[in-house]
């Protein structure tokens, strides 16, 4: 029984020697280099090559090294036989929320304005908003979604969050039923949703267009969540005052796409937050541990939800 490192980012080596560092009788391959296939049972991935996987006869487990595996169940090739396991990270919920308030300040103090003043030696002062003056919706309330509005509540924000089940301690708008009331009471749109079958381009133009008038969107979550377009139409009419977004269709953004300068649209290149070796590594060692012994595994993936 051996793991496989299989990414595209060029960190697999770097990936390997951390994990032999922590547990040396453990055989671990870069899927760069030579190795015999039919000894894998576990595969480590982060947007993997599609149809890379094939290769592994003996294949049990298919473990991201992040929080999202869209990129796994896209794969057709994934057998539904083989598990499927993300990374809960608290220091990776730690630093979204640290991320998206930052960005929600930056909105409410008019920062980018300013940034772009500066360049151009205009002293001109706008009117700030403050923290009473705007409610915020959290689309999606998991390990992500739940540790950001909790903060936010502890900062004294008015939070209201959408999800599939109602919470505790954070106001919950359940199902589609109630999704036209979370959009029309929400100015600080934040989507922290899984990429599903049902979730993908959720924020269209007639889903946006619930919002307020001058309501703001913040994306960190997926690309694949955003029709960029219908945002690029609905932020020029003025319906929305602007965005804040980090994950894209398309990564690294185009040179020519839309995104680039738009003076109402903050773009930032997928870091709102990091996963950390110190904490991933503990868990993959502790579900391939499990996988030999035939225990449960932790962080499991439901395949028919998508996370």
């Amino acid at each position: 029984m051996a793991i496989v490192i299989i990414r595209q980012d060029g960190k697999a080596s770097q990936w390997k020697a951390l994990l032999e560092k922590k547990s040396q009788d453990i055989l671990i391959y870069d899927f760069g280099e030579e190795h015999p296939k039919e000894t894998i049972t576990m595969a480590l991935v982060w947007q993997h090559p599609k149809g890379s996987l094939k290769a592994y006869p003996n294949l049990k487990c298919v473990a991201s090294m992040g929080a999202g595996v869209d990129f796994i169940l896209a794969d057709s090739d994934v057998s539904k036989n083989i598990m499927i396991t993300r990374v809960v990270d608290p220091m990776l919920a730690n630093d979204m929320s640290e991320f998206v308030i930052a960005c929600i300040f930056s909105y409410l103090k008019n920062l980018p304005f300013y940034g772009q003043q500066e360049l151009q030696q205009r002293w001109t002062r706008m009117k700030y908003l403050r923290k009473k003056d705007v409610t915020i919706g959290v689309l999606g309330l998991g390990e992500l979604g739940s540790t950001l509005a909790m903060d936010l509540q502890n900062m004294g924000f008015q939070v209201q969050g959408w999800a599939n089940s109602k919470k505790e301690a954070i106001q919950t708008f359940v199902g589609e039923k109630e999704l036209p009331q979370f959009l029309a009471s929400t100015s600080i749109l934040i989507c922290l949703l899984p990429l599903t079958k049902e979730t993908k381009n959720i924020l269209n133009k007639e889903f946006l267009s619930k919002l307020p008038k001058g309501a703001f969107v913040i994306n960190v979550a997926r690309g694949g969540h955003l029709v960029e377009k219908d945002l690029l139409d609905l932020v020029n009419s003025g319906h929305l005052s602007g965005a804040s977004l980090d994950v894209f269709t398309e990564e690294p953004l185009p040179k020519d796409h839309p995104f680039w300068g738009h003076p109402k649209i903050q773009i930032t290149p997928h870091i709102a937050s990091v996963s950390s070796p110190s904490s991933i590594v503990p868990q993959i060692l502790e579900n391939y541990s499990r996988l030999t012994k035939g225990q449960p595994m932790i962080n499991e993936v439901s395949v028919s939800k998508g996370y």
